[in-house]
Parts: structure tokens; C-alpha cells; sequence
């Protein structure tokens, strides 16, 4: 019995042919020269991928979040950098303006836009209630850090604070500057920048002092998004080190026949497959309108565990050629990392798990 649907299947084959075909053989020279890949996120809109999940009406595909959840896996499995973009404008800019009837989601969906979210500032990462970035008068002024997609969005999710000292969720759409482009350590194809708002002009999202509200719920699917990212790279790691374990020869034979290799692989398949049963269950329940923040969080908070420490297991079983840059295990390596820092590093995610598990207990009371 499969565990998808025709339809979902036929999703998750087409997005995983374009990630071999358009993708994956283009992916060393993007990360090696910083390259966003323009050209290929019109050709993901094309597919429908730009807005897997949004209903047709909106001008999306239509598709379930498991099927965008699937489309997420096999384009960050070609390349992280692919799929944190279209994750961030999907996930964290399109859903949440849909769920508030903004007229901007047709044009997201479409791909003729690309989004952006912007919480996070210099003084206020994970305690996004620090935030100083202002609204008032229909304006913002403030400067938010590490924004994916900042360079080439030209719709944003920006949060600030209101004169009642309240956090309030905005939509700007021109009026910003792009203060720099941050040098990462991986995820190189895509665009993290520096934004500046000064007397932006901004519209509100949602009602007033409902910001933080609309962030959290964003993240609660968001971060489902970044693992399903996760266990792409990590699936990538998998094939390649399974590959050249076949092909390798040492001791006499492939290296596939040494105990020691069989162990890694086997426990590298074993434990991706339970990060990816934790996605797929998440987004089910996300699917079906249920609550999520735990099993988002769960999901989050292990495929990226998995995806750094089995990248790392992968230039092992590659040895030296491993550590080159003549093979993509490295830039798998480098890539998985900061699954485990943004959309809520792991340390937050644990503290939404104990909190839903220990309740008042964590605070004595």
C-alpha cells in the first residue's frame, strides 16, 4: 500500500526529474560563484512549483502541503539554495498573506514575484519580541538581518512594532534598501540579505498588535518547510556516499563489502526515513487543519540533526576525495548546517516541545 496518493506521487516524480535534470548538474558552479539561479525559479513556475500548495483560484497549483512538502525535498535534494527559496516565498511569505486575503498572492503563486519574510533584526533573533523596527503613520523605519530572498523579493512580510507597543504584521512592496548581501558558509545559490526600511510605506496584515500571532503561525508551517529541506540534503548525502561505496575499491574489493561501511549506510537510510516519516506526518496534520506546533517542531528539530550529522558521515565514507570539492558531499555539509539555526534554531524547538509537554511545570507552577 502506498503512503501517497497518484497524485502526490506524480508531484514528487516531477519535481524529482527537474531537480536531476535543471538543477543538481548546475549546483557546484551556483555555489561556487553565488549565483541565484533566476532562470530556474520561472521554470519551477511553469511547473506550478512557485505555489504548489495555494488553491487554483489563487493562481497556485493546487496541491495539498504533503505534496509541497514533497516538492521541497526532491528541489533541495538538486539544491538547498533552490529549495530554502522557494520554501521562505512559499511558506513564510504567499500562506500567510493568503490565509489573510491580500491581493498580492496571485502573482506569488504565479512565480511572477518572489516573497520574503522579515522578523529577525540584529538584537532580536530567537526573542523576536525585541524587535525595534517601528510602524507608525502607515510607515516603517527599522533594518531587519539574514532575510532570505531579500535581494530579489519585491513583496515582504515585514513585522514591527506599533506606537501601543504592540507587534504588528505589514506588507511592503517598494520603499526598501538592500544593505548588503550576507557571505554564508553554505546555501550559496540563494539570497540572504541585510534589509532598510525608512519611512517605508507598509499595509497591514491582519488586525492590529496581531503580528506575533501571524509570525508563529507562519513558523508552525514553516519550519515543517526547512525540514523537509533538511532530509533533501541529507537524502542527497545518502545517494552519493551509497554510490561511491559501490564503486570504490580498497582492501581487494568495493568498499560496499566492509562491515564498517555496511553499519554507516545502514543507520544513514534507517534514520532519514524516520525524519521523513516525521515531515510527512506533520504536514498531514497541517493538511488536515489540525494542530501542529509540536510534530512541526519535532520534524524540524530532528531532520536537522540528521542532515548535519549524516552530511558529515558522508565525506567519511568518501575519505579524502570527501573533503574536495571534485564531489558535492562538502557543499552538502556546509548546506545542512543552518537547518538546525534558522525557521527557530534546535534549542527552540526543544523549548516548544518541553513547553507543550511539561506546561506549567517548566515555571514552578
Amino acid at each position: 500500500m502506498s503512503e501517497l496518493t497518484a497524485e502526490q506521487e506524480e508531484i514528487r516524480s516531477l519535481a524529482r526529474r527537474f531537480a536531476d535534470e535543471k538543477i543538481a548538474p548546475h549546483a557546484a558552479e551556483w555555489d561556487r560563484n553565488h549565483t541565484f539561479p533566476t532562470d530556474v525559479f520561472s521554470a519551477l513556475a511553469d511547473l506550478g512549483f512557485m505555489g504548489v500548495c495555494i488553491p487554483e483560484e489563487h493562481g497556485g497549483a493546487g496541491a495539498d502541503f504533503l505534496s509541497y512538502m514533497l516538492v521541497l525535498e526532491e528541489l533541495s535534494r538538486g539544491d538547498a539554495g533552490v529549495g530554502v527559496t522557494v520554501a521562505v516565498h512559499t511558506s513564510a511569505c504567499t500562506l500567510p498573506l493568503l490565509e489573510h486575503g491580500s491581493p498580492y498572492v496571485p502573482a506569488l503563486a504565479a512565480g511572477e514575484e518572489i516573497g520574503a519574510f522579515a522578523l529577525t533584526e540584529a538584537g532580536s533573533g530567537s526573542d523576536a519580541s525585541a524587535m525595534t523596527t517601528r510602524f507608525a503613520g502607515g510607515r516603517i523605519t527599522g533594518a531587519k538581518q539574514w532575510i532570505t530572498n531579500g535581494s530579489h523579493a519585491s513583496t515582504i512580510l515585514v513585522f514591527a512594532r506599533e506606537e501601543d507597543g504592540r507587534i504588528g504584521a505589514f506588507v511592503v512592496r517598494e520603499g526598501f534598501t538592500v544593505a548588503r548581501e550576507e557571505e554564508k558558509l553554505g546555501l550559496n545559490s540563494s539570497s540572504t540579505a541585510d534589509l532598510v526600511f525608512e519611512d517605508t510605506p507598509a499595509e497591514r496584515l491582519g488586525e492590529p498588535g496581531k503580528g506575533m500571532a501571524i509570525a508563529l503561525r507562519t513558523l508552525d508551517g514553516g519550519r515543517i518547510g526547512i525540514a523537509a529541506q533538511a532530509v533533501g540534503i541529507a537524502q542527497a548525502a545518502f545517494e552519493l556516499a551509497t554510490s561511491y561505496a559501490k564503486e570504490r575499491h580498497a582492501f581487494g574489493g568495493p568498499i560496499a563489502q566492509l562491515g564498517a561501511i555496511q553499519q554507516k549506510l545502514a543507520d544513514m537510510q534507517t534514520e532519514i526515513e524516520a525524519a521523513r516519516a516525521l515531515v510527512w506526518r506533520a504536514a498531514r496534520l497541517k493538511d488536515a487543519g489540525r494542530p501542529h506546533t509540536v510534530e512541526g517542531a519535532q520534524a524540524k528539530l530532528f531532520a536537522s540533526r540528521v542532515a548535519r550529522h549524516w552530511t558529515g558521515e558522508a565525506i567519511q565514507v568518501l575519505g579524502g576525495y570527501g573533503y574536495t570539492k571534485e564531489f558535492p558531499a562538502e557543499r552538502y555539509y556546509r548546506d545542512a548546517k543552518v537547518t538546525e539555526i534558522y525557521e527557530g534554531t534546535s534549542e527552540i524547538q526543544r523549548l516548544v516541545i518541553a513547553r507543550a509537554l511539561l506546561g506549567e511545570a517548566m515555571r514552578g507552577g
